[in-house]
């Protein structure tokens, strides 16, 4: 038998110091907590069970010397078992640590992982769950960091990737078969590359931690292939590794940060909080349900059997006990102090603020990460709703954090279909949203712009379907929203009309064009730049395959062949236009200029502009009629590049170039006149995204108050000379 020690109540987890490891876990229910060490293969070998020997404030410890890094390990709990006061202890189910860095194996969904036998929810299954169920396994903390310093990019410079580890890497056909689909694949210099010559700055990786695929996919065929369906907080997900199971997913995902450091590229997780992979009371025990039910989870006050769901997913953490808390906390430090990660991304951020049932943005999550020296420090960006009822919090969280702004998605996508009615609303997602987030503070950088995501269309469905089809889920096209706010320029799907394509190009360029010159800080999805398509899919969360993987092929020597080239290269020369051009990137709201100041404008001199003014496409100043025509669908925009208002880190004013952007979303060509020589003598183009080849050399200067042509729904980008 091995010796087991007192060992330490903390830290929580299994942690090695190089001569043995330190067991600890919480659990306020528990009589006695066994520790399962597992020799063999997967899924086999012999089991040996070791009673932890010490509790203190409800944590059970135990060290044993000699247990090394790749020991496979897990939690047997000992205690009452009376589901209608919320209590599930079982010593049947093998349970994985909650800190586990590292987790081996997948679940096979035997009936021995549920803690009810088929057919009777409310019966006990004592079938031994350990051959069918996923193990912890100890890691070694020892890593060759070298001279690794985040990038530290400020929000205004920042230019996020949405990507998925596997969705991105999987087809790279310049990445050896073996490494893609892995960390090791998106660290490779093929990405880096690709990613750094659009512009990024920052990937924002969907869901790493270990996750579970549901029962209800596997039975189908299909996987969780999105990952919100944590059930390790401190693990990365090891299917993404390709260097095996025994915590070298650990090391890869380090590696993988260190990569993407050297190329100066930041590295956010997508995290989920919210909820776990072990669902309602029909779910596994996997965890958490095992070890401490109703400490971690949000039961009904009138029935512990059950649980609340403001997610969705058939469960919630309970956001009022301090070890969720603790445990949230511990996680993010984690990934912050051990894994380098420069931020997160808090998947429905609406239920992190539930205490009871009302959304508090001053809940005591909030207030932790407010005072915490570590994750206060760094990116955090929430998405800011949930399912329950108040849920939708756009526009409502504390100072440190950014949102993803759902508003600038819907206006977007309203004012470029054509939706009459919604050029106040555009105005203002395009100018940073200042009616959201300047009551409290905030700058423009609190608005994460995106027009696509993961969840929905990408940027080549969203111009080239109606509605969804998403058959291919199993589910008879009922998952996914019907509020795409999409149009297909004519045709349903894919088609050889060269009037379509070219519209549809079009407006995929208008897109990206609003994206990357909004104020705020622009989210591309990863592939929108090379047109990546889903066939009309906009819910490929259970897709794992070339549905929803990024299409590299046609990729010879940094060029696409096909008709994506001219759509990547326009990427690139947007957003080397907003890096290179501060006007574009304010950290500050623009002022504006009053009705007075309209009076006395023409005396005025040209340093004393405004830093934004509006124009109709006839030259005037907008007016309040303007604004409210319904039918008004183009505007001409001066961004003063003279009047930008703020000091860069050194303290020396900012100052640039002075752009005009003329933006016609109409479905007829019309002529711009531009503004009076107050603002400008000379101007040229230097983007039209109705020719995605004009070279800025190549245009012609145009004076003041000379007329335009605008192409039908497309935006002209100008320079004052």
């Amino acid at each position: 038998m091995a010796q087991v020690w007192p060992g330490d109540a903390y830290p929580l987890g299994a942690r090695f110091d190089g001569a043995g490891t330190n067991f600890a876990v919480f659990s306020e229910v528990a009589e006695k907590v066994e520790l399962c060490l597992f020799d063999g293969p997967a899924g086999d070998g012999e089991e040996t069970r070791l009673t932890l020997p010490e509790v203190d404030a409800f944590v059970w410890h135990g060290y044993l010397p000699g247990v090394m890094p790749g020991r496979r390990y897990g939690f047997r709990v000992h205690g009452p078992y009376d589901p209608p006061r919320g209590l599930r202890c079982n010593p049947a189910k093998l349970l994985l640590d909650p800190y586990a860095q590292a987790i081996e194996g997948q679940v096979d969904w035997d009936e021995a992982c549920f803690g009810y036998n088929f057919g009777d929810p409310w019966s006990r299954n004592d079938a031994d769950s350990a051959r069918h169920t996923m193990r912890s396994v100890v890691v070694s903390p020892y890593f060759d960091w070298g001279d690794d310093r985040p990038p530290r990019t400020p929000y205004h410079e920042t230019v996020i990737y949405e990507a998925h580890v596997k969705g991105l890497t999987a087809r790279h056909p310049e990445i050896p078969p073996a490494m893609r689909g892995t960390y090791a694949a998106l660290g490779h210099p093929v990405i880096t590359d690709h990613l750094r010559s659009i512009g990024v700055t920052a990937v924002e990786l969907m869901p790493v931690h270990q996750f579970v695929h549901d029962d209800a996919l596997t039975s189908r065929g299909l996987r969780n292939y999105w990952g919100y369906n944590t059930i390790g907080f401190f693990a990365p997900h090891n299917e993404y590794s390709s260097s095996g199971q025994r915590g070298e997913q650990a090391l890869e995902f380090k590696a993988m940060v260190k990569s993407l450091h050297e190329a100066g590229i930041e590295v956010i997780l997508d995290v989920v909080y919210n909820h776990t992979a072990e669902g309602n009371h029909l779910g596994p025990t996997l965890s958490f349900r095992g070890l401490d039910n109703a400490s971690y989870y949000r039961l009904t006050e009138d029935d512990g059997r059950y649980y609340m769901d403001t997610t969705g997913t058939g469960n919630s953490l309970l956001m009022r006990s301090p070890h969720v808390l603790q445990l949230i906390m511990d996680s993010l430090r984690f990934w912050v102090t051990e894994m380098h990660v420069d931020g997160f991304r808090f998947d429905l951020a609406a239920t992190l603020a539930r205490e009871l049932h009302a959304v508090d943005r001053l809940s005591a999550f909030f207030d932790l990460v407010q005072q915490d020296p570590v994750v206060s420090q760094v990116k955090l960006i929430a998405e800011p709703w949930d399912v329950g009822e108040g849920g939708y919090q756009v526009g409502n969280f504390p100072p440190l954090w950014t949102e993803w702004n759902g508003q600038y998605r819907d206006a977007t996508r309203d004012y470029w279909r054509g939706q009459p009615g919604t050029l106040p609303d555009f105005a203002s997602r395009l100018t940073g949203s200042s009616d959201l987030y300047a009551d409290d503070g905030r700058r423009p950088i609190a608005s994460i712009n995106f027009v696509t995501c993961h969840d929905g269309f990408t940027l080549h469905d969203l111009v080239s379907y109606d509605g969804k089809h998403n058959e291919a889920n199993g589910e008879g096209n009922r998952d996914g929203t019907c509020d795409n706010r999409s149009w297909n320029c004519g045709h349903e799907g894919e088609t050889g009309d060269l009037d379509i394509i070219s519209l549809r190009e079009r407006q995929k360029r208008n897109f990206l064009t609003t994206l990357f010159l909004s104020q705020g800080v622009p989210m591309l999805l990863h592939g929108d730049e090379l047109g990546r398509t889903q066939g009309g899919n906009n819910n490929a969360y259970c897709q794992d395959s070339e549905l929803s993987w990024v299409d590299w092929t046609g990729l010879r020597d940094d060029t696409f062949f096909d008709e994506r080239g001219p759509l990547l290269d326009f990427v690139r020369r947007l957003s080397a236009l907003r890096t290179e051009h501060p006007v574009f990137r304010r950290r500050r709201f623009f002022s504006g200029g009053d009705e007075s100041s309209k009076r006395t404008r023409a005396g005025a001199r040209p340093e004393d502009l405004p830093d934004l003014v509006w124009f109709t496409p006839g030259g005037a100043e907008m007016t309040g009629r303007d604004w409210s025509a319904g039918f008004n669908k183009s505007l001409t925009v001066f961004l003063n590049g003279d009047a930008i208002g703020e000091p860069d880190r050194r303290g020396r004013q900012v100052r640039d170039a002075s752009f005009l952007l003329l933006i016609n979303a109409h479905e007829g060509d019309l002529p711009f006149a531009l503004p009076p020589v107050l603002y400008g003598e000379m101007w040229t183009k230097v983007l039209d995204t109705a020719d995605p080849l004009l070279a800025e050399e190549e245009s012609p200067v145009v004076k003041s108050r000379e007329n335009v042509p605008v192409a039908a729904r497309s935006v002209q980008v100008m320079r004052r000379v």
